[in-house]
């Protein structure tokens, strides 16, 4: 499927875009030969670890509003280019503030600044303000109703330019703008992946405790656009995005019967992934998107198999006398690790991509459930259960094991893009509530996400194309 965000450009030649850069100076063609030749050297600027238990030093970071150089109506949020430019800066602000890394101040804190300020920033003005960084764009319309936005990154100390790049999007499609500012920026003083331009799908959950409506639905990254995906007629668990964005696949009761279909988001055709001889559930795709890994119960035994996502046989990977649940691949797809109860509990097991070399690797007391592999490839974070529900992480031989949340009942770990933030779901006491929580490596940092309803079971997908 082609991304629905084509329309984004990188365009680090901003000039060429007509932006405020064009009177100060002259850019290459916006290529990624420019990109690479004017972005600031990579050893300049914050870097850090990602698995650091300490906590980062707050990084004050001013994000005015954007400023157009006309303004003129827009189908975008806001009505118009003025409205929108703060719109911009909102967005961008609330993703740097949840991050847990840096401590910015958004536009409604802030004065506005000229046009021509975007590219010739007033210094002085920013370190009267104590801002360490500043994150500076504008927004213009063009005839066909596409919007142009700038982005850039300046040290206010150094009086310095670190990064900059421009994006040409549908109005419908601001917030991605917004959001691959808000990774530039994360990237460039992090040194880190970025995660913000993603999305995530869930289980939206309505109804009393004892009778809960489940419906598949998918939201960005920070909860907005949001859309249900199934009507609730039939319960659904467990989503996971195909490696392009373009598929589902997720655990349906549709005629009463546990099974895996895959939804296709650009036709919304639904396919049953395969007919078992019994219930199938748990799917995990593999990293390059060929093949999904199932679990299926058969006369009191479950079991992992694979199957080519396009259809075909599948291959049973484990044999043991229990049950085998999940499976999630490795980084690099020559591993999963899934759990079992083989050993009279359920605990985590890796094993080779085709079913070898099976082994336990939890021994923490207690059980382990719901592994899933850092997309970094260096931890595996899974529901520990001892007493309460926690969220831990483990190396993938088991050592180091560090719990990162400590509440009732918290389960069902994903990752975001970059490896660096836990998402899950949390079940608060008595009443059977449910959210969706993040909580970053350090174990300090936590946030609930906003969704319409209640949220369970998400599934983190990777950076957009």
């Amino acid at each position: 499927m082609k991304p629905a965000f084509a329309a984004l450009l990188p365009a680090l030649a901003l000039a060429a875009l007509g932006s405020p850069l064009a009177a100060q100076q002259a850019v290459k063609p916006a290529t990624p030969a420019a990109a690479a030749s004017t972005a600031a050297p990579a050893d300049e600027g914050l870097t850090g670890s990602v698995t650091d238990e300490s906590e980062w030093q707050d990084l004050g970071i001013a994000i005015p509003t954007f400023p157009t150089n006309e303004m003129l109506p827009t189908a975008a949020d806001g009505g118009n280019t003025e409205a929108l430019g703060r719109n911009l800066a909102r967005v961008i602000y609330g993703d740097l503030k949840n991050n847990g890394l840096f401590k910015p101040v958004g536009p409604d804190a802030l004065p506005a600044i000229a046009y021509g300020e975007v590219a010739a920033p007033a210094f002085p003005n920013w370190r009267a303000r104590s801002a360490e960084m500043l994150v500076q764009g504008f927004v213009k319309s063009a005839p066909d109703g596409r919007l142009t936005v700038g982005c850039y990154l300046y040290d206010v100390a150094l009086g310095s330019e670190l990064a900059r790049q421009g994006y040409v999007v549908k109005p419908e499609e601001w917030r991605r703008a917004a959001h691959k500012c808000a990774d530039m920026v994360y990237s460039r003083l992090s040194g880190e992946s970025p995660f913000f331009d993603s999305k995530i799908a869930y289980i939206a959950e309505t109804g009393p405790k004892d009778h809960r409506r489940k419906q598949l639905a998918i939201m960005d990254s920070d909860g907005a656009n949001h859309r249900f995906i199934t009507n609730g007629q039939a319960t659904a668990l467990t989503p996971r995005y195909s490696p392009d964005y373009s598929k589902i696949a997720y655990l349906s009761y549709l005629n009463g019967t546990p099974r895996i279909y895959v939804y296709d988001i650009g036709t919304g055709r639904q396919t049953l992934v395969t007919e078992g001889k019994g219930p199938t559930f748990a799917p995990r795709w593999s990293p390059d998107g060929k093949s999904i890994l199932y679990s299926m119960a058969i006369a009191g035994n479950t079991d992992i198999y694979r199957v080519p996502a396009a259809g075909g046989t599948s291959v049973k990977l484990t044999d043991s006398p229990g049950i085998d649940v999940g499976g999630s691949y490795s980084p690099d797809g020559q591993k999963i690790v899934f759990e079992s109860d083989r050993s009279g509990s359920q605990q985590v097991y890796v094993m080779n991509a085709d079913g070898t070399n099976q082994k336990r690797i939890s021994f923490f007391g207690g059980r382990s459930a719901t592994p899933e592999w850092s997309p970094r490839g260096d931890q595996i974070a899974f529901t520990h259960i001892a007493g309460n529900l926690r969220i831990a992480v483990m190396t993938p031989s088991g050592g180091e094991m560090r719990y990162l949340t400590d509440s009732w009942q918290d389960e069902a770990p994903t990752w975001s893009p970059n490896g660096r933030i836990v998402q899950f779901f949390r079940t608060a006491k008595s009443t059977g509530r449910t959210a969706i929580w993040q909580v970053d490596l350090t174990g300090r940092n936590e946030r609930r996400l906003n969704t319409p309803v209640d949220g369970s079971d998400p599934a983190w997908g990777p950076v957009l194309p």
